[in-house]
């Protein structure tokens, strides 16, 4: 097995608990690691033969643009199921999700979460 990983996708959305998250938005960033048979994906040299991470960034980034959810938990779980349901050569997804915008008062650079699925 190897890992075929897209990191720091970045997009602006409009997820969040309170309300100025929801009108005002904030920018995520996401990391994406796909368990994959490279060992056998690579013998062909073919696109067809393994995973396209073109498909799998848009996979991602339409979900994150274009619903919205209150937590980036939630968020990271559609991601999750999503991949794992529509890349069948896909074993295990990591994904972690930071959020810079976060209403606590603080200094810190961001909150991240971390989910791992597997088949």
């Amino acid at each position: 097995m190897g890992l075929i990983k897209i990191n720091n996708i970045q997009v602006y959305t409009y997820n969040g608990v309170l309300p100025e998250e929801n009108r005002l938005g904030q920018r995520l960033e996401i990391d994406v690691a796909l368990t994959v048979p490279i060992e056998t994906l690579g013998t062909q040299d073919k696109l067809s033969q393994t995973v396209s991470y073109a498909e799998v960034y848009t996979t991602i980034t339409e979900i994150a643009k274009t619903r919205q959810y209150q937590l980036i938990e939630s968020l990271a779980n559609q991601i999750s199921q999503t991949i794992l349901a529509q890349y069948h050569l896909v074993e295990k997804v990591q994904l972690r999700v930071r959020k810079y915008s976060v209403p606590i008062a603080g200094i810190f650079d961001n909150v991240e979460i971390e989910v791992q699925v597997s088949r």
